[in-house]
């Protein structure tokens, strides 16, 4: 699949599923967006973008501790969304701009912090993504990326890889730990934190917001029924079909 028809695949899932997103428990919660609170409260005059912003929840976040946020998706229904939101609750300081990861409309050094929340794991070339994050940060400016990690192990990696891409047919891969900090490192961005987590998924929610077929529903349910011990222990696999995934924040900084 070549990047066009990736990013229209993309843009198909999430559109229709906006509001979905917005309201979605997952997304508007959750100690990774209290700590990206902690870290930008330290940056009040900054510019940040979010880049695939989704329902804009890191941008909410972000726009409460930050002089500027620009809100950055593939997907145009997504960012009416957002800049819906953010008229209801006051934000003033949010701009909707939309595009691709990898190919950034903005000038070298425009910004002062990118933030990502789970988000890369849909994008087709995570690394070109981060020359591009590392090109429009300024000299000593800072990356917040947040997403979904495989434990790395491919017996644990092939369950994780499976259910993503059975629920949703744009997903293209959840990055080892080590993999995220080799394609910092590739882009010229140096890892100075990483803080670990787990992440529920609630089975029913977790499907229906993205809207997925009955038919790859049930070969989700029989996927993980059929799993190693192993594997339902360590995504704590539940009868009803939810599971826990491993996510990681990750914070670097250009040179």
């Amino acid at each position: 699949m070549n990047s066009n028809n990736h990013n229209d695949a993309v843009d198909r899932q999430f559109g229709a599923q906006a509001n979905a997103y917005l309201t979605s428990a997952v997304h508007a919660q959750g100690n990774d967006l209290q700590r990206l609170g902690r870290l930008l409260a330290a940056h009040p005059q900054a510019r940040v973008l979010d880049l695939g912003c989704g329902a804009g929840h890191a941008s909410f976040t972000a726009a409460a501790q930050v002089s500027q946020v620009v809100a950055y998706d593939l997907s145009a229904q997504m960012l009416a969304v957002v800049a819906q939101a953010a008229q209801e609750r006051g934000l003033s300081n949010i701009q909707t701009q939309q595009g691709v990861a990898e190919s950034l409309p903005f000038a070298d050094g425009d910004f002062d912090l990118v933030i990502s929340r789970y988000s890369a794991h849909h994008w087709h070339d995570v690394g070109q993504a981060l020359r591009e994050v590392k090109r429009v940060l300024k000299p000593g400016g800072k990356a917040i990326l947040m997403d979904v990690v495989s434990p790395g192990h491919p017996l644990l990696d092939i369950y994780l890889q499976t259910v993503e891409v059975l629920r949703d047919t744009s997903h293209v891969r959840n990055y080892a730990p080590g993999e995220w900090l080799s394609m910092l490192t590739a882009a010229g961005l140096r890892a100075e934190e990483v803080t670990s987590d787990r992440l529920p998924l609630e089975f029913s929610s977790w499907v229906a917001r993205m809207r997925t077929p009955e038919t790859l529903v049930a070969a989700i349910r029989e996927f993980q029924r059929q799993v190693s011990d192993e594997v339902v222990s360590h995504f704590a696999i539940q009868p009803d079909g939810t599971f826990t995934s491993d996510i990681m924040m990750l914070v670097a900084r250009r040179g």
